[in-house]
């Protein structure tokens, strides 16, 4: 339990980022800890494990890509539970582990070559407009597949991508994309509306975090001042997001959390008295999103829960 408990903590402590990253760590993490622990009984086994999927759960509350791996792999447990006995359950959680990467990569793949149609192939020239522009926040390497795929495709196009506050992972995505030859204007956040209106931005991709029943979808702050930007400058908005990502316990009432991370990754000594506020994500409402794009195609983003629950029975309890 000590090392499940350390490694737990790279989790809580951001030292790994990214919701797929987070995902897959979670889940190995939970198969390494099924290889050591000392059990009587299956069910004892299986009670072990799941206190320490609630461990593994808390270092992120907004994590459900996390949630879902981890619900696929106790979930599939469960259904073998009588074809097993004890000595076969570090085998099986290994292997469902490998099944849930295959999920994800394979969504990813998916997602590329599905958003990589929203960007043409050939762009029709004005006297006021010769290039094709996208945009995106933060870091999001479903995101950053689209424009890879894009770009794979023998397509042109430039991307304008923010620096992202306070921990900057708009500088992964700006690396990636020049690695690849692909042409990138980095702004700060504030600059966004700036931005949009100068540079003539013909289509706005973001990531999401986390994909609610109602639709409305959880991303790093700005997303939502993003969203509203495009909204009043007539841009389209599409979020990109396995639908691995959407929470099924949000259609029982369930609320995401809005995490409020330290306060030092703002500002590491800040006057006496000044109270200084970080929160992580924030909320863009269905009505400000012209599609979802996933593994399933494009489609509202209200729409998730049926796409979801025909995809992915296994995670519908």
């Amino acid at each position: 339990m000590e090392v499940l408990l350390k490694r737990a903590e790279k989790i809580r402590s951001l030292e790994i980022q990214g919701a797929t990253n987070t995902a897959l760590s979670a889940i190995e993490f939970l198969s390494e800890y099924a290889k050591t622990i000392k059990c009587t009984t299956l069910d004892e086994c299986i009670m072990k494990l799941k206190e320490a999927k609630q461990i593994l759960e808390q270092t992120r509350p907004t994590e459900p890509a996390m949630q879902n791996g981890l619900n696929f792999i106790m979930n599939k447990l469960k259904k073998c539970k009588g074809d097993i006995c004890i000595e076969d359950v570090p085998r099986k959680i290994e292997s469902f582990e490998e099944d849930y990467k295959a999920l994800i990569l394979n969504a990813k793949k998916k997602i590329a070559e599905i958003g990589a149609n929203r960007i043409p192939k050939i762009l029709k020239k004005t006297e006021y407009k010769d290039d094709f522009v996208v945009m995106t926040h933060c870091h999001s390497s479903v995101v950053t597949g689209i424009l890879l795929k894009a770009k794979e495709q023998g397509k042109t196009f430039r991307v304008i991508n923010t620096e992202t506050q306070p921990k900057l992972q708009g500088r992964k995505t700006a690396k990636e994309l020049l690695d690849a030859g692909i042409e990138v204007l980095h702004i700060v956040d504030s600059a966004m509306r700036w931005a949009v209106s100068t540079y003539q931005v013909d289509l706005i991709i973001i990531g999401a975090d986390s994909i609610t029943s109602e639709g409305t979808v959880l991303n790093k702050i700005g997303s939502r001042l993003l969203a509203l930007v495009a909204h009043e400058e007539h841009v389209p908005f599409y979020v990109a997001s396995p639908l691995l990502k959407y929470q099924p316990l949000t259609t029982v009432g369930f609320l995401e959390e809005i995490e409020t991370r330290p306060s030092d990754e703002v500002w590491k000594d800040p006057p006496k008295n000044l109270r200084v506020l970080n929160p992580a994500f924030e909320t863009v409402s269905r009505r400000y999103i012209d599609g979802l794009i996933t593994e399933a195609g494009i489609f509202a983003s209200s729409h998730a829960h049926w796409y979801f629950s025909r995809l992915y029975p296994d995670l519908v309890e």
